[in-house]
């Protein structure tokens, strides 16, 4: 077991799933960075109800990282920070923009679910605990984010509904729970 600086006993997790956590939080701050960069090419292309949208997922997706980081720490293990990759930064379109949001999403459902697994696997089950509200988080998410997509599909080229969308999407306010 892992001593704290008061001398109690802490919970210790496998080397293994450390490093999964670890690169877990990595993912979420390139998702962090990637909306980031989404949000900037939606006000280079003065969409600023989008760029709203995307600037708020990019707070969620870094307060998503900041829980891992507390998790390890939590459990007794160490936090490394890796290098985060150069996000994409032009799309062809809004609608393109909102496809690769979805894609990644998706990437990150699958990413969780695969560490999901490994926690079961290694009967880590505060772990398992633990990602549950990440399950619960990317099937809303991946479902905000298709709900998007789909209402591009159903405008096509009608740019006063694009005008209108953008309107809606701007909108979107940090949820209480991000609030806090």
């Amino acid at each position: 077991m892992i001593k704290t600086k008061n001398d109690r006993e802490k919970i210790m997790i496998t080397e293994k799933i450390q490093n999964a956590l670890n690169d877990q939080l990595n993912k979420e701050m390139f998702s962090a960075y990637l909306y980031l960069s989404m949000a900037a090419y939606f006000e280079k292309n003065n969409l600023s109800g989008m760029a709203n949208w995307m600037r708020l997922q990019s707070i969620e997706e870094h307060e998503h990282a900041m829980k891992f980081y507390d998790f390890i720490i939590k459990v007794g293990g160490v936090v490394k920070l890796a290098a985060i990759e150069e996000p994409q930064s032009e799309w062809e379109s809004a609608q393109k923009v909102f496809e690769d949001a979805l894609g990644h999403e998706q990437f990150i459902s699958n990413s969780i679910n695969k560490l999901t697994d490994l926690a079961i696997a290694e009967s880590d089950h505060a772990t398992k605990t633990f990602l549950h509200w990440f399950v619960e988080e990317q099937v809303e998410e991946e479902a905000n984010v298709q709900q998007i997509v789909d209402n591009f599909k159903l405008l096509g080229n009608d740019r006063s509904g694009l005008f209108l969308m953008d309107r809606e999407l701007g909108a979107r306010t940090l949820s209480a729970q991000s609030a806090e």
